[in-house]
């Protein structure tokens, strides 16, 4: 008999945990598992609906407002209750729907993926569902030892399982010429990119981005950056880049579909967060065999090997990551040497390691529970 699983997200916009959770959704072996994802919002442009649907696993959406929508617990008991599945899989904040629609459902086993540091994964009404949740049995997976660590810290015991996230390797090995994007978007060959794939929010500090780009390579007109991703400072980071002058030098990408052959096309990958669990896209950029600049936070120094894929510096000096961004993108051979070994050392991120323990996990639970 085959375990069910149930996976709940907020959306399936392009970022990193929905990427994550369809990755293992399309991944996990048809024979030993049925798989289902929900949705709490509506399907948004460009998500991951595609990806589904073309592995034939079945999507809901629940029609989420803004804001706390008790709306979404009995809709998510009603997905439970047809389901019925063994394992309900939950993410970033929608614990607070999860755990009382799995509650009444009488749902044999939760497990929820703790995306982030513990204390800013979500908000503190979300923290204490969390932790009354946890102390219920809900099993707490961690994406990597700092998050694992920040778990303990914050609710006083470790998490069930620590799970490296894991990335699907071989669209980087297929991948187009980089010349035919660039081509697309009307770069020039004397172009020289950095990227940053990232949602423009607090977090991942696009405004710091910025302006540590515009003092590292302001006088460098050669350079562009691109900024793949949306959110709350979309309109902020479009005013600062005017602000500093960069005009048509800083690209706002939106939401990337085709994030692999963005990172093929560039030069260097540039991450300022404030804090992080341990993102995926610095293992694209890593596979993509960019070299990468970043703050060291979370799980990026288990990433990025300071001084040989890339430079680390601490979050919230940003002269030390303008200086750490000038270092690498005005030293061409080095920036090949880091992007070499970069993706070399990106084959220990295959998505192969995740899926089996993730798997391993749920046959666990619902062996026990059934």
């Amino acid at each position: 008999m085959r375990v069910k699983v149930l996976e709940v997200l907020a959306t399936l916009k392009r970022a990193g945990a929905e990427r994550m959770a369809v990755s293992l959704a399309t991944h996990l072996d048809p024979v030993r598992f049925e798989t289902r994802v929900v949705s709490l919002y509506d399907a948004f442009p460009g998500g991951f609906e595609p990806v589904l649907e073309e592995r034939h696993i079945p999507t809901r959406h629940l029609g989420k407002r803004r804001g706390f929508d008790p709306r979404m617990v009995p809709r998510l008991y009603r997905e439970l209750r047809e389901f019925r599945p063994d394992i309900l899989h939950s993410h970033s904040y929608v614990m607070r729907y999860t755990f009382p629609a799995g509650l009444a459902a009488g749902c044999p086993a939760m497990v929820h993926t703790v995306h982030n540091i513990a204390r800013n994964e979500t908000d503190w009404i979300g923290r204490c569902v969390h932790r009354v949740a946890y102390r219920k049995g809900v099993a707490a997976v961690a994406v990597g030892e700092e998050v694992a660590r920040s778990f303990e810290a914050y609710y006083g015991f470790p998490p069930r399982a620590t799970i490296p996230n894991g990335i699907d390797l071989s669209p980087y090995r297929a991948a187009a010429p980089p010349d035919a994007w660039r081509l697309a978007h009307g770069f020039r060959d004397t172009d020289r990119l950095a990227v940053s794939v990232a949602r423009l929010e607090p977090q991942k500090n696009p405004v710091g981005l910025l302006e540590a780009f515009a003092q590292a390579l302001g006088a460098h007109p050669e350079w562009r950056l691109l900024l793949a991703g949306d959110g709350s400072l979309r309109d902020e980071t479009k005013q600062t880049a005017e602000r500093l002058g960069l005009g048509e030098r800083v690209r706002l990408l939106g939401v990337e579909g085709n994030v692999v052959e963005l990172l093929r096309a560039a030069d260097l990958f540039v991450l300022g967060s404030r804090w992080e669990g341990t993102p995926l896209a610095v293992m694209e950029a890593m596979a993509a065999g960019l070299p990468v600049v970043a703050t060291a936070v979370g799980g990026v120094p288990g990433l990025v090997e300071h001084g040989v894929t890339g430079l680390l510096v601490p979050a919230g000096v940003p002269e030390k990551l303008a200086g750490a961004i000038s270092t690498l993108a005005l030293d061409p051979a080095r920036r090949k040497a880091f992007g070499d070994a970069a993706r070399t050392q990106a084959e220990r991120f295959g998505v192969e390691a995740m899926v089996n323990a993730y798997a391993a996990l749920f046959e666990e639970l619902a062996g026990g529970r059934r």
